[in-house]
């Protein structure tokens, strides 16, 4: 199949070609048509599998297909964070080059001047719930000629407490729409509040834990007073373009972001206490290459899109299957190989195990002596350990020297 099947208008094919897609994938060949026949649908796929254009695509060629005159915005997206906000915004913009359609994005941390003048120039608005009940709070905007709703990440909206705010918003919306709710889980939380909103919705489901098969999963068992010193030790074996580590906190990801660049890496980190300037500022530099490590929290990083990853690092554990399953899909996507790699403890073995059975995916240990031994601070990998990290002639680069990273723990 190709997006030619779709009948698409010829503004959005060029805007298909200009972002060089080429064949839909599972998620778009089952979704599109159901969109544009005018189902609600409810969505089950994880990152990296074309979600966004998935609805993008429907909801420009509905707009270009209806010439109505009437001012206001016709479709609202909702989105957990900045960052995804930002990156679903300019996947419709780059869709719609082609086409006169204006999408304006809704977030906190900026000026609510020209995100209020956008409600009345904007045909899509990307918005996430925080600010955009504030400004419906205010009586600055109001979203009576929305015709179509969409949710994305709804089970991250759950999980960062936003159900509340997206019930006002809701309460705003014309009772006749199009709703469109995608969502990398489905806990009974969000069943139900699928219920309350959807009208027979058509159900897609894409692989929900299935792994990506060009991810190769590496664990080391270590303890966490040894995790700083063990990465600085896998990072001067790896032969990454992008790296992407993963921490619990925000206070970590910055802290570990700061000894990465005392080390001489070129590093930034993502966190919720940056500032929206500091967050894209961040985000350009990763995705541009000038940063080749960014360190982040579960939450922010919904918003990373940049092909170029070629390592994933677990620093902390994720605590579900699931932030798994999200995180690793941040590497090996577009036809690159890509490699996951978690720091466990012993307590951690369990989890690990249990993100083996579920995803039905060998997670190979490999070692490095020094790392298990609490007498021990370095080592170097054991004579029988496999280093998936050397290289194919079998040399391994040459470390630079640098000052050792204090540890993180």
């Amino acid at each position: 199949m190709s997006f030619a099947d779709f009948s698409f208008d010829r503004r959005i094919n060029a805007g298909i070609k200009s972002c060089g897609y080429e064949t839909p994938t599972p998620i778009q060949h089952k979704t599109i048509p159901l969109i544009l026949q005018g189902h609600d649908v409810m969505g089950l796929a994880q990152t990296g599998t074309g979600k966004t254009a998935a609805f993008a695509l429907p909801i420009l060629q509905k707009l270009l297909s209806d010439h109505s005159s009437q001012r206001g915005p016709r479709v609202l997206v909702l989105a957990p964070t900045r960052e995804l906000a930002i990156q679903i915004n300019d996947s419709f913009e780059s869709l719609a080059g082609h086409a006169d359609i204006r999408t304006n994005v809704v977030i906190g941390g900026v000026g609510m001047g020209p995100q209020i003048k956008a409600f009345d120039s904007s045909q899509v608005i990307v918005a996430c719930p925080g600010r955009l009940v504030r400004l419906l709070a205010k009586g600055s905007v109001n979203l009576k000629t929305v015709d179509t709703l969409v949710l994305d990440e709804a089970d991250r909206m759950l999980d960062m407490g936003f159900m509340p705010d997206i019930k006002r918003i809701i309460a705003k919306l014309p009772a006749k729409r199009q709703n469109l709710l995608f969502s990398a889980t489905m806990p009974n939380s969000i069943l139900a509040f699928a219920k309350r909103i959807l009208v027979n919705p058509q159900m897609v489901r894409i692989n929900a834990t299935s792994p990506v098969s060009s991810v190769k999963h590496l664990f080391y068992k270590t303890q966490s007073s040894q995790k700083s010193l063990l990465l600085d030790d896998i990072l001067s074996r790896s032969e990454h373009q992008s790296m992407l580590i993963f921490t619990r906190t925000k206070h970590k990801a910055k802290s570990l972001s700061r000894q990465l660049a005392n080390s001489g890496h070129d590093t930034t980190s993502l966190q919720g206490n940056m500032s929206q300037g500091e967050r894209e500022k961040a985000l350009t530099g990763f995705r541009e290459g000038r940063y080749s490590i960014m360190v982040a929290t579960d939450i922010v990083a919904r918003g990373i899109d940049c092909d170029r990853i070629t390592h994933v690092i677990n620093y902390d554990m994720p605590n579900t299957v699931e932030t798994y399953t999200h995180r690793i899909g941040r590497t090996g996507r577009a036809g690159r190989s890509g490699n996951a790699i978690s720091l466990v403890t012993q307590d951690e073995i369990p989890q690990l195990r249990a993100i083996e059975r579920i995803m039905d995916v060998s997670i190979e240990q490999n070692s490095i002596c020094g790392f298990e031994a609490p007498e021990n601070s370095r080592g170097k990998l054991t004579e029988n350990a496999v280093d998936p990290l050397r290289k194919a002639d079998g040399r391994r680069r040459r470390r630079k020297p640098r000052r050792a990273m204090a540890s993180a723990a």
